[in-house]
């Protein structure tokens, strides 16, 4: 079977990924996954959710670039990417990742700052005299 490509997005971070069938090797650009995140356990936890749900892990090597936001912000793309792949793999796994909410973009990002205010929401302090 060929390439799978999906993309994944979370805040202002971007996940490129290419599924194959092969043997749980992951490289995230050009790294392992504990080369890219080092001892971030809990992130990379969340990063290989959609594998271990849908038991892939091992079964499916995993291949992706990511760009933007942060470390947690790539990870979550990233996260998004795998399971929509998944689903473009094999539909049977949309059973399974929809009621996780891994198929769902994260929508959430910063709000704008807006003039007269010191950040998006936060007044300038008040001074009576």
């Amino acid at each position: 079977m060929a390439k799978i490509y999906a993309t994944g997005k979370r805040k202002t971070a971007i996940a490129k990924v290419w599924i194959t069938p092969g043997s749980g090797k992951m490289a995230i650009n050009g790294q392992t996954l504990d080369e890219w995140l080092g001892g971030l356990d809990m992130i990379k936890k969340r990063v290989m959710q959609p594998l271990v749900i849908s038991k892939q892990d091992q079964s499916i090597d995993v291949v992706a670039t990511t760009l933007g936001g942060g470390f947690s912000a790539q990870a979550d793309a990233l996260r998004h990417g795998i399971s929509r792949a998944l689903v473009a793999y094999d539909a049977d796994f949309r059973a399974l990742l929809k009621p996780e909410g891994l198929l769902t973009r994260d929508s959430r990002v910063v709000e704008r700052k807006k003039f007269g205010r010191r950040k998006a929401r936060r007044s300038p302090q008040f001074s009576k005299r």
